[in-house]
């Protein structure tokens, strides 16, 4: 194993063991999402494709994916503003390990999420019946391609801008996500300029790809498509605007 190798997992391991040990943090990654799976499957609040759990799950996990960003930016924020990053811009790791160890740590914790959220799912009725290998492939490839444009724009956001405007910020853009932005709705039930807009954004092509992907079985290519560019966009926007001191 390479030293650049060893030192990104040992960032993604300390990273994975700061989240699991915030309470804050796990209220954002895991109760918020299971109340909504649990919320839009057994109630009528919201209009969702049948099987209802299936679209639900989907809408859940998208929004798991999703708090990565406003959990990740603050943390960021914060870290910068108490000189954690500083002492780590002393290392060899660089903005570009850092981001690799964060995106491993929320990939990790997604992995506790799905088991969750599905173990919720399949208690309300949910069953995988049609969803293959390519199926999994699939899936795997939407939540590891939403995790890196969230983490991207995360480092982005809080490694540039002061903590309490990245506190607000944040939040502000996670609560806009999952109303209006396609992340636990179907893109129909959106205004058309705003279904047409959210299409191409990282919410809306997520949560539709896994709604789809959980009720009808089919693979948005196009979806995934979306979020490869915009893991480039915000990968590079993040990696040459990033400061280690605020």
């Amino acid at each position: 194993m390479s030293a650049t190798i060893r030192r990104v997992w040992a960032q993604t391991w300390f990273e994975t063991r700061a989240v699991l040990r915030n309470g804050e943090q796990l209220l954002l990654t895991l109760l918020l999402p299971a109340i909504a799976l649990v919320v839009l499957t057994t109630t009528d609040l919201a209009p969702l494709p049948e099987p209802r759990a299936g679209a639900a799950l989907g809408g859940a996990l998208a929004m798991a994916v999703a708090s990565s960003f406003t959990s990740q930016a603050i943390a960021v924020a914060f870290d910068r503003r108490w000189g954690v990053l500083r002492m780590l811009a002393t290392t060899p790791l660089g903005p570009q390990g850092l981001l690799a160890g964060k995106l491993g740590a929320v990939l990790l914790v997604l992995v506790v999420q799905t088991g969750f959220l599905g173990g919720i799912a399949l208690v309300l009725g949910w069953r995988p019946v049609g969803l293959g290998l390519p199926h999994v492939v699939a899936a795997a490839a939407l939540v590891v391609l939403g995790t890196a444009v969230f983490v991207a724009f995360a480092m982005l956001v809080g490694g540039t801008l002061r903590p309490e405007a990245v506190l607000a910020i944040a939040n502000l853009l996670f609560v806009l996500m999952v109303l209006g932005g396609g992340l636990l709705l179907p893109l129909g039930v959106l205004p058309a300029p705003l279904e047409g807009v959210m299409a191409f954004a990282p919410p809306g092509a997520l949560g539709e790809a896994l709604r789809t992907l959980l009720t009808d079985g089919f693979v948005d290519l196009g979806a995934i498509a979306v979020l490869a560019g915009w893991t480039v966009v915000g990968s590079l926007l993040a990696t040459r605007a990033f400061r280690w001191d605020a």
